[in-house]
């Protein structure tokens, strides 16, 4: 293959794994029962005007197997916190004593389940769109190349071949995390 089919597919090749690092972070951040400080990593806070990720304004903490807590660095910033919370997807409520947020983290009922399962689903759908909208990227790129007579078609079609084995192997590991993280919000 020539350096420019190559360099193609090495660029869709990290940008594919991008994408599944990605999706696999968003994993973390759906509960499953377990105290996580990165359930809250989508969170963000109204600090003073401006949107702010709540790891940058408090120290989260899992001190037991179901309870997280918040210490806010600045204790002025616990009203906005709490409602940030309260106001997120990830249906706990915060309780604070005026210098800590305790988030309890009970048992998931079997409708929670279904409903985190369906959030998972709909994170591992964008994580793939995602692979293939790069693959359909590349696929027009090589579609110039060959246009501006840069490759042949037979290198064409042998690179269109190998991004498709790339796209198939990403899609396969988003769908392995999927089916892992099922596996842990549906295990009671």
């Amino acid at each position: 293959m020539s350096d420019l089919t190559d360099e193609l597919l090495a660029d869709a090749r990290e940008r594919m794994t991008k994408s599944v690092d990605s999706t696999r972070g968003e994993f973390s951040t759906v509960r499953t029962g377990r105290a996580s400080p990165h359930l809250l990593d989508r969170i963000d806070v109204d600090y003073y005007g401006a949107r702010t990720p709540l790891r940058q304004l408090a120290n989260i903490s899992a001190s037991e197997a179901r309870l997280l807590t918040i210490t806010p660095y600045d204790k002025t910033s616990i009203k906005a916190i709490e409602r940030s919370i309260l106001e997120s997807d990830i249906g706990l409520t915060p309780s604070n004593d005026g210098n800590l947020i305790r988030l309890t983290i009970p048992e998931l009922t079997e409708e929670r389940r279904r409903d985190l399962v369906r959030i998972v689903r709909n994170i591992a759908e964008e994580g793939k769109v995602a692979i293939r909208n790069i693959r359909r990227g590349v696929m027009q790129d090589l579609r110039e190349l060959k246009d501006e007579g840069e490759v042949g078609s037979d290198e064409e079609r042998r690179a269109e071949t190998e991004l498709q084995q790339l796209t198939d192997s990403h899609v396969k590991d988003i769908d392995s995390f999927l089916a892992g993280k099922e596996e842990d919000i549906l295990e009671v």
